[in-house]
């Protein structure tokens, strides 16, 4: 049970800044720590660091990186945060949107220069909402690839990361935040004292009572995050009179495997393929994007789609680890006409033939979609998927470097939020998420988090 109380006598042990969280945004909060000289400590539930971020494709959006300017891509922050807020219909808030454009270029610049994480531009596809080729990944585009080498980051600066331990009450000296207690497995506890702390505990996704408070559309998606999600961040930030934003904001998606739970990437959809219900016909404009496409999915008979794509697609695909695995296992069915690939599905043949003839070749569909690439050709390759809760992206209210704020609109002297713990820039719901925005919150605000000085909040 998530709780606050008043500060102890005494903490079994001390460290200046203490993180809570050992996904993307601790491992980047501890190691831009460390770097301005403060001791630094991180608590994981979890026996090894993993997360949300390990479910992800680990893609983290930079607009004017030196990736960038290599790959001869122009981009800037300016029009990263004009695509961040025309996504999500003007709804964040200004200061925090110019704080993560502006924040994440350098930041993966960083990454790359100073603990050689090895980053590329996705090039070959295009995600919708971005206006450049702005998403950065390793080379295996998989979280757990980027969760993994963040820990030997962190391993080799000799951060302290102590997993296997969950953080269940915060203390309290009024506004300054004194430190917490945790618990083991075994039901042990130790208290753990503070001059700074910094929740990257991420969001309530895996708190399904919350989940159908704030987003009862998404409440019946499949969970595709990770269960620690409980929302303790949200429940201590209230209990200590912060505000919160936009608590039903999330991130869904309309492309996972079923029931396999194997994520589809949608270069499927961005590069010409479509999604079609049991009747074997398209139902909506699969161009705005994975997010509401979650909504969308689970609106059909059965609350299951078909992907439908082509052989060229599968080749762009298969540079996401997650697409190969579902090939592996059989989820992806491939064949050389149309009828067979519908026998493969059970859809109607006759159906999708129509559907797929349909598809034109200039101008919009019926939906407002327009297809720029070639036509879907031999072979066909098709999965059914279903739609599915990624992770919450309302939350605590940050004021651009992660210091959580104030209901009055004062700042916390020394609590920090930074990835699902702090609200996003995702707008109210789930179409205002553009791709990228979790990890984006994760790394921008969890390095602001982590530089701000010690000395200067206590």
């Amino acid at each position: 049970m998530a709780d606050v109380h008043p500060a102890p006598s005494r903490y079994d042990i001390t460290t200046r800044t203490l993180i809570i969280g050992g996904g993307a945004c601790g491992m980047v909060a501890a190691l831009a720590a460390q770097e301005t000289g403060q001791e630094v400590l991180v608590i994981e539930a979890d026996a090894v660091p993993t997360g949300s971020t390990a479910l992800s494709a680990g893609l983290i959006p930079a607009a004017g990186t030196v990736l960038q300017t290599t790959a001869g891509i122009t981009d800037n922050p300016a029009t990263f945060a004009a695509d961040i807020q025309a996504k999500a219909k003007g709804q964040n808030e200004q200061t925090l949107v110019d704080a993560m454009a502006t924040g994440a270029g350098p930041a993966i610049d960083w990454l790359a220069e100073a603990y050689n994480l090895p980053f590329t531009v996705v090039t070959d596809f295009d995600y919708p909402g971005h206006s450049a080729q702005r998403m950065h990944g390793l080379p295996t585009r998989s979280g757990a690839e980027l969760i993994d080498t963040l820990r030997g980051a962190c391993e080799a600066q000799n951060i302290d990361i102590i997993c296997g331990l969950r953080a269940r009450t915060l203390f309290a000296d009024g506004q300054q935040i004194t430190g917490l207690r945790a618990a083991r497995a075994d039901g042990s506890t130790e208290t753990i004292g503070c001059d700074k702390l910094i929740l990257a505990c991420n969001g309530f996704g895996g708190n399904r009572d919350m989940v159908e408070t704030h987003m009862p559309g998404i409440k019946e998606g499949l969970w595709f995050g990770h269960d620690g999600n409980r929302g303790e961040a949200v429940i201590w930030g209230q209990a200590l009179g912060a505000e919160t934003r936009h608590l039903g904001a999330y991130q869904g998606h309309g492309n996972v495997a079923h029931p396999h739970g194997i994520l589809i990437t949608w270069a499927t959809m961005t590069l010409g393929g479509v999604q079609v219900n049991c009747d074997g016909v398209r139902f909506w404009d699969e161009s705005q994007g994975y997010s509401e496409a979650g909504r969308a999915v689970l609106g059909q008979p059965g609350a299951q789609a078909y992907a439908i794509f082509d052989g060229r697609i599968a080749t762009v695909a298969r540079q996401f680890e997650d697409f190969k695995q579902a090939e592996a296992v059989g989820a992806v069915k491939t064949a050389n006409t149309l009828a067979a690939l519908a026998g493969d599905l059970g859809v109607p043949a006759d159906a999708l033939a129509q559907t797929i003839a349909e598809l034109p070749a200039e101008g919009a569909d019926t939906f407002g979609r327009r297809f720029d690439g070639p036509p879907l050709a031999p072979p066909y390759c098709g999965v059914r998927v279903t739609g599915a809760l990624f992770h919450t992206q309302g939350g605590l209210r940050t004021d651009g470097t992660g210091r959580v704020i104030r209901a009055d609109g004062t700042g916390f002297p020394n609590l920090f939020a930074g990835g699902g713990a702090a609200c996003g820039v995702s707008g109210s719901g789930d179409s205002g998420y553009l791709s990228g925005n979790g990890l984006l919150a994760a790394v921008v605000l969890g390095r602001s988090a982590g530089m701000a000085p010690v000395e200067d909040i206590t």
